[in-house]
């Protein structure tokens, strides 16, 4: 049964630290979109025209 309790504060532990790493990446911008923005000229505009949006 001990056993089983340490699993299970181990993959608390575990989980936390991913946790910990996801928000401090996406504080710093690493899930920025840095590319998108550079090539938006190259897409047809009738692509949005369809889709509703300008």
């Amino acid at each position: 049964m001990s056993a089983i309790f340490l699993l299970i504060i181990v993959s608390l532990i575990v989980a936390v630290g991913f946790l910990g790493a996801f928000l401090w990446a996406a504080h710093n911008g690493q899930y920025d979109d840095d590319y998108t923005p550079s090539i938006r000229i190259l897409f047809d505009d009738e692509n949005y025209e369809k889709s509703g949006t300008k």
